[in-house]
Order: C-alpha cells, then sequence, then structure tokens
C-alpha cells in the first residue's frame, strides 16, 4: 500500500526569514528524509556545511535531505520526487515571496500520491502591519496571511519589548483568526511545527498572480569591494530595490553573504568558495537597471517573478 507524501507550503513575503527557517528545519531533520522545492536554487542558499553534494537540478544534503529547484513546473518536479526511491518522508515547498501560498496549497490539493499537511506563512514583526497598509503590497501581505494555518512570528528579537511583541500577534490573529501564531528569532522554530500539521485549517484557495507586478535582476559577476558599503547602497539608495541578497567577495578574496529587506542590511562572511553574484527584486518599472549596471556590473538576466 503506498502511502501519500505529505507537503508543507511555506510562505510569506521577501525578507520574511523563510531561508534562515528552511535551513534551520534542516538542521534539525533527526533523521527524516525532508525535500525542499524552490523556484530556483539562488532562492535558497542552503548552508555550505550541509551540502553533501551538488547536481544540475538536485542538491544532497546531510542527513538523507535534498532540495530540488521546480522552476516553472512545480508538478513535474514533485513527480519526480516520488519517484525516488526512497521517497521522502516530507516535502517542503518554498513559495516566491509575492506568490500567494494558498495557490501553491490548491496544486497540492488534487495531485494523487501527495497530500497537503498545511500552509505556514511568515511575518516580519517590525514590518507586516506597516505592509499590509501599503497601497502596492498590501493585498499581498494580507491574502498570503489568509491562507495560512500556522503564521510565524519572525524576527522578535527587533522589536523594542514585550508589548510591541504581543501587539503584532494581536493584529496578526486578527487578520487571520484561522492560524496558530509561532514567535520566533533567527528562525529557530521546533520541526513539528512545520511537519506536523496534519490538514489545512484554512481552504486553499486560488488567488489572482500578485506576482506579476515584480522583477528581478542578477548579477553574475560582482568587482570586489566593501561588502557592507555595498549592501546598505542597495538598501537605502535610489534603485528601486525592495529585497537583495547574494555572494560576493572583498578586496582580500574573502567570500561575502549580503542580504537587503527594505531599507535594513547586513554582511557576513560566508562559507561558499565561489561567487554565486547578487539578486535584486523590486516592482515591475522601479528597479534603475543602469544604476545598478554602475554599481554592481552587467545583469546576467532579468525576469518578471
Amino acid at each position: 500500500m503506498t502511502t501519500d507524501i505529505p507537503v508543507t507550503v511555506i510562505g510569506g513575503y521577501l525578507g520574511a526569514g523563510k531561508t534562515t527557517m528552511v535551513n534551520h528545519l534542516l538542521r534539525h531533520a533527526a533523521g527524516r528524509r525532508i525535500a525542499i522545492l524552490v523556484n530556483e536554487f539562488g532562492d535558497l542558499p542552503i548552508d555550505q556545511d550541509l551540502i553533501e553534494a551538488e547536481g544540475e537540478d538536485m542538491i544532497a544534503i546531510s542527513g538523507g535531505c535534498i532540495c530540488c529547484s521546480f522552476g516553472s513546473d512545480l508538478t513535474a518536479a514533485l513527480i519526480k520526487l516520488s519517484e525516488l526511491t526512497p521517497t521522502p518522508d516530507h516535502v517542503v515547498i518554498e513559495a516566491s515571496g509575492v506568490a500567494m501560498p494558498g495557490t501553491v496549497a490548491l496544486s497540492i490539493s488534487i495531485l494523487p500520491g501527495f497530500v497537503l499537511s498545511g500552509v505556514v506563512v511568515l511575518a516580519d514583526g517590525e514590518r507586516v502591519q506597516a505592509q499590509a497598509e501599503d497601497d502596492y503590497i498590501g493585498d499581498t501581505i494580507l491574502r498570503q496571511l489568509s491562507d495560512a494555518d500556522v503564521i510565524v512570528h519572525s524576527k522578535t528579537d527587533l522589536q523594542p519589548n514585550d508589548r510591541a511583541i504581543e501587539a503584532v500577534e494581536s493584529w496578526l490573529q486578527a487578520m487571520a483568526p484561522q492560524a496558530k501564531i509561532v514567535p520566533t528569532v533567527q528562525g529557530h522554530v521546533p520541526p513539528d511545527i512545520i511537519l506536523g500539521l496534519t490538514g489545512p485549517t484554512a481552504k486553499p484557495q486560488a488567488s489572482p498572480h500578485a506576482d506579476a507586478g515584480y522583477e528581478s535582476l542578477a548579477f553574475r559577476e560582482i568587482p570586489p569591494c566593501v561588502p557592507e558599503d555595498l549592501a546598505q547602497k542597495l538598501a537605502t539608495g535610489s534603485y528601486g530595490v525592495i529585497r537583495a541578497k547574494g555572494f560576493l567577495r572583498d578586496a582580500e578574496g574573502n567570500s561575502w553573504v549580503i542580504q537587503t529587506v527594505g531599507r535594513r542590511f547586513e554582511a557576513q562572511r560566508g562559507q561558499k568558495s565561489e561567487l554565486g553574484g547578487v539578486v535584486c527584486i523590486g516592482r515591475r518599472g522601479d528597479l534603475q537597471a543602469a544604476a545598478l549596471h554602475g554599481l554592481l556590473g552587467p545583469a546576467g538576466s532579468s525576469s518578471h517573478i
């Protein structure tokens, strides 16, 4: 008798902390064979010390887990996973930061061989209320929350006090009364919260493609730089960048990881030896391609996301 493979969909707006949480999940898989599905590998920089081998479209991760990219064909990637021996114990799909996780969940609910466990949506506690009031992205934020069975209230360490945290969680509960609220710092969510859901409480529903209003630019060969200065410029300059992330080198050849979310930025020494480049995401028409070219070098590719 064949058992359906459980699937959890992870959503949340750009920079909410999905990557950090997924890497924490892989570190605490406790013997479970977890398959992570992402649009592209660049969307989920797996921590280097977790990787055992890299193939053309699949990364083998310590402990029997894998990461697989699906591009635009999620169904084909899931069927491929179901044909593996042994099959994964659980599949986790990271939806695009501007996608509706309910739409992804709906495709799972009608696919033979898989069963939808639920939807987990991350909300950046410091920014989610302001984002929900934004004329451009507010509808996306609220629809993502409405799809959630669990809302992970991320980055609580960036909030000033417990009262502020409680206020955000009261607001989240009002926006998504069907969801359980889980606070976290650095993505440290117990794996059973993500993998232990037993069915959606929010009915999966198709939504208009919110991601149609966004575009990305990828820069593959970044000249040596001062990483923190570059991250600050991307976050605070007039480049139209909502979210940026990637790998680059300093003048001494050291590898760095930079990330920006809104006007926040960080630069940390990286573990990867290769130079992966930087991806910038913004609203369609807002990304200043010429200015970014001057800052980062030639753009390797651009796409609507």
